[in-house]
C-alpha cells in the first residue's frame, strides 16, 4: 500500500484565513446595507411597505424586490472593485453601499414624481399595475448606474 502525501503551501492556512474572515465580515456589511436599504425603501414609499409585502400585494413586492435585487447588484461591484485589500474594501463597500441607497430613493421618489405615479394606491393595489414597472425599472437603472460608476 503507498501513501500519498499532501503538501500544503507554507502560507495556505494565512490566505484561508483571510478568505474567510473577507467572507464573514463582506456577509455583515452587505447584510447591514441590504437591511438598511429596506428600510430606507420603506421610509421614502408611502404605506408601511414591510405590511404590504406581508400581506402579498404584488407592486409592492415587485418594488421591494427590485430594490433589494439593485442594492446587491452595488455591493457586489463595491466588493469587486476593493482590489483585495479586506479594510479598504470593506470601507468603499460601506461608503458606496449609502450612497447608492440615499440615490436609489432619492431617483426612485424623483422618478414616480415627474411621471405622475401614485406610490400609496399603486403598492397598496392587490392587483398588480403596469406603473409598478416604471418604479421596479428604475430601481434596477440606478442600481446599475451607481455600480458602473463605483468601476
Amino acid at each position: 500500500m503507498t501513501t500519498t502525501l499532501v503538501a500544503l503551501d507554507k502560507d495556505f492556512w494565512s490566505v484561508l484565513g483571510h478568505g474567510v474572515s473577507a467572507i464573514v465580515l463582506y456577509t455583515i456589511v452587505g447584510m447591514a446595507l441590504m437591511v438598511l436599504g429596506f428600510f430606507v425603501i420603506d421610509w421614502t414609499t408611502p404605506g408601511p411597505l414591510r405590511t404590504l409585502v406581508q400581506a402579498c400585494r404584488p407592486n409592492a413586492c415587485a418594488v421591494t424586490a427590485s430594490g433589494v435585487v439593485s442594492m446587491a447588484v452595488i455591493i457586489v461591484l463595491a466588493i469587486y472593485a476593493s482590489s483585495g485589500d479586506l479594510i479598504q474594501g470593506l470601507v468603499t463597500t460601506l461608503v458606496f453601499g449609502l450612497l447608492g441607497i440615499a440615490a436609489q430613493s432619492f431617483s426612485v421618489v424623483l422618478i414616480g414624481a415627474i411621471k405622475g405615479i401614485g406610490m400609496g394606491p399603486m403598492l397598496a393595489s392587490e392587483r398588480f399595475t403596469p406603473d409598478v414597472l416604471v418604479v421596479t425599472a428604475s430601481y434596477l437603472a440606478f442600481g446599475l448606474i451607481v455600480a458602473a460608476a463605483i468601476l
